[in-house]
């Protein structure tokens, strides 16, 4: 598939003068200026502190809710915290519960079983919770959208206070206090916190209102850079500071069961690649299999044996996970395949046994292979439930509102929906959906690498490019830096892992630079030993038997001109 690349336009005096300015390399200003990090938050962006924290009573209704928790401290009253069964929502429940069971507080948590009762509140663990007679219900990221249940619960005599980071409706939730930063009336100056964020903010405003010391609240940035990395919310501003300083305290955390995890993971380093594809996984997996508290009892225990069978616990759920999500992503590309539904603007497929849990990560690799919205659907006696996935460019959300008359429900935003359909009903909403996509020119659509600089292989070497880990953590609002590399000769070239991925050594002038690309084994056949390509792709550090060489991890290749 064709791909445009884009490359920043370049203010030469601009990137002059912040390298000398902060005594950095060009190339490293060269990708601070092209991102427009302001001169102003530079320093905080490179080197980040504990009092680049903004004040967490900026935001909306934090004083309420931190008095009311104050009271019930005082008061000793039974509270509990309903969570979400994803990585956000468990770390959300183990930094709270920690912090308020560290102050004295007795608290339970409660977090729905994302097979039987799906996301957020409902009625009947609101029942529950009423019958075991609790005065407060605090909620992490979750609740926001709850109008009716939280009504529900203020009828049956619990207060509730709100903490939660997705967007808000048309109206608020009637709770005694909505923390949310993404409120109209806002004034907090960071709106795009993860759940665990704002479960932090309000820990840090207890602890600032109790008089305790820094490190009472800050001790748990380890767990609130898990989640805030894993929840892929724009690793800027606040979120930068979280996961900065988190990663850190990640290296020599004194959690036993994050400790156990990475340790199970194989990772070596310790950065956001570590926690996205390493830690974020295995969390999810017992989510997604039904086993969510079996993760969280994982971060809250303090008895090694239990870590241990935990940690092996939640490795055989990440097993099984892969092993559905695999079958499930070679059915529906045989179906798509053998249909030719690759030929449509978008693609619905269904399935008989594919296990729910599962299909937003088969319908998101579905997507990054052929380029189009995908919705995957699990078949269910007369129901159809599923997800799907969005390119840049197409909301899905706003494609669905048009379908409503061949939908039982849906909800999500523009890149990623949650969506139930009748049986018989299906085909039908095929055809609706192929409509909305095809009136919208789906098919112009065309996928852009931005590429932060154009640069020659004599200009690196490998103290440049251990500098553009200050750059780190990478996540969403801030990519892993991607160069362009023109006319470059092939030296080498061969396919890799049955012809799935491309290796190849390339040359410039007397400099020679190894490269990888994954996923993209089927060029192999389209270009030979000496040929000139453009490669645009990431500079890593490749170290195999304790030697360290320069690598291009390959985005694209195109011919030179």
């Amino acid at each position: 598939m064709n791909k445009k690349w884009q490359i920043y336009e370049t203010n030469e005096l601009e990137i002059e003068r912040i390298s000398k300015k902060y005594n950095i390399n060009e190339l490293l200003s060269t990708i601070l200026v092209n991102r427009e990090i302001k001169e102003k938050d530079i320093e905080t962006f490179l080197m980040p502190t504990r009092n680049n924290f903004h004040n967490p009573f900026l935001m909306p209704d934090m004083e309420i809710a931190v008095d009311r928790i104050l009271k019930a401290i005082e008061n000793k009253e039974k509270i509990i915290i309903y969570g979400d069964y994803d990585v956000d929502g468990i770390t959300s429940i183990t930094v709270l519960k920690s912090f308020l069971e560290d102050r004295g507080m007795k608290v339970d948590q409660y977090i729905p079983n994302r097979l039987e009762e799906g996301y957020g509140l409902n009625k009947p663990a609101i029942e529950q919770i009423a019958k075991e007679e609790y005065n407060l219900m605090i909620t992490v990221d979750c609740g926001i959208s709850a109008i009716e249940e939280i009504e529900y619960t203020n009828s049956l005599g619990i207060e509730v206070i709100v903490t939660d980071h997705h967007e808000v409706g048309e109206s608020l939730p009637k709770a005694l206090a909505v923390v949310d930063a993404k409120r109209k009336d806002n004034q907090y100056p960071c709106r795009d916190l993860a759940g665990v964020g704002v479960a932090f903010k309000l820990i840090q405003a207890i602890g600032i209102k109790m008089g305790l010391e820094e490190k009472e609240y800050l001790k748990y940035l380890d767990i609130v850079c898990i989640g805030t990395i894993s929840d892929i919310v724009p690793l800027v501003d606040e979120n930068r500071v979280i996961t900065k300083l988190g990663l850190k305290l990640v290296e020599q955390t004194r959690n036993m069961g994050l400790k156990s995890l990475l340790m199970s993971s194989g990772y070596q380093n310790i950065d956001s690649n570590s926690i996205s594809f390493g830690i974020a996984p295995r969390i999810n997996a017992s989510g997604r299999m039904g086993h969510a508290y079996e993760a969280l009892r994982l971060f809250l225990s303090k008895d090694i044996y239990e870590v241990n069978e935990l940690t092996k616990k939640l490795n055989e759920y990440n097993t099984i996970r892969q092993e559905k999500e695999k079958s499930i992503y070679q059915d529906a590309v045989e179906q798509i395949e053998k249909n030719r539904l690759y030929e449509k603007g978008a693609i619905v497929v269904s399935g008989e046994n594919w296990h729910h849990g599962v299909i937003g990560i088969v319908s998101s690799k579905i997507t990054d292979l052929y380029f189009k919205p995908s919705i995957l659907l699990c078949n269910e006696e007369d129901m159809a439930r599923g997800s799907g996935r969005s390119i840049p460019g197409f909301d899905l959300h706003e494609a669905l509102m048009k379908c409503q008359n061949t939908i039982e429900k849906f909800g999500g935003h523009a890149m990623a929906i949650g969506i139930t359909v009748r049986k018989d009903k299906i085909k039908e909403f095929s055809k609706e959906f192929e409509k909305v996509v095809k009136d919208a020119q789906i098919d112009d659509i065309i996928p852009i690498i931005n590429i932060d600089a154009k640069i020659t292989l004599n200009e690196i070497n490998k103290e440049i490019v251990e500098s553009l880990k200050q750059l780190e953590p990478f996540g969403e609002g801030n990519k892993m830096p991607i160069f362009a590399f023109k006319n470059l000769k092939i030296d080498s070239i061969r396919a890799l892992s049955e012809g799935k991925h491309i290796k190849m050594t390339l040359k410039d002038g007397n400099n020679i630079i190894n490269s990888i690309g994954f996923n993209l084994g089927h060029l192999a056949n389209e270009y030979k030993i000496g040929d000139k390509i453009d490669v645009v792709g990431n500079l890593e550090i490749n170290t195999f038997n304790g030697v360290d060489n320069l690598q291009i991890n390959i985005k694209d290749i195109m011919k030179s001109i």
